[in-house]
């Protein structure tokens, strides 16, 4: 018998450019933080993972006007471990395999006040900046009723 008991799936909001978001729904992947590793090692298999994009876009250099603003992906994470992928001699980034279940785009304005990391907080967007964090599962109910199904 294991010393803890197993722990229910967390659920987590990760950060990319809506761009990125569709590789890894193509590719069957979550990737965060500009591919850092540790981050990805504090999600297990069977949490839930929705992705917020801030900008259609990435730009190293800034926003660049393209404005998303909205929720574009939940799935559950797969079995396995982070591993890590060469994509350039130079970017060597780390991901886990994730089942996606829905895709679309939830706008973040109308649920400002109906999620437990935004509810009355003037700076909401602040918890973005992570790139990844812990939410509720109520949260993920709220942005999986606010997403289309994936065909």
């Amino acid at each position: 018998m294991l010393p803890f008991p197993d722990q229910p799936p967390a659920h987590w909001i990760a950060v990319a450019c809506a761009e990125h978001v569709a590789n890894g729904l193509a590719w069957g992947i979550m990737q965060v933080c500009h591919g850092k590793s540790a981050p990805l090692r504090r999600v297990k298999p069977g949490d839930r993972v929705a992705y917020y994009s801030p900008t259609v876009t990435f730009n190293r250099n800034g926003p660049r006007g393209d404005a998303c603003q909205a929720f574009t992906a939940l799935g559950t994470v797969a079995e396995g471990s982070v591993y890590q992928v060469e994509l350039a001699e130079d970017f060597h980034p780390f991901r886990r395999d994730v089942i996606w279940q829905a895709k679309g785009r939830a706008p973040i304005q109308p649920l400002l006040d109906r999620l437990s990391f935004t509810q009355n907080r003037r700076s909401w967007g602040y918890a973005f900046r992570f790139g990844l964090f812990p939410a509720t599962g109520a949260d993920l109910d709220l942005i999986a009723a606010n997403l289309t199904a994936i065909a």
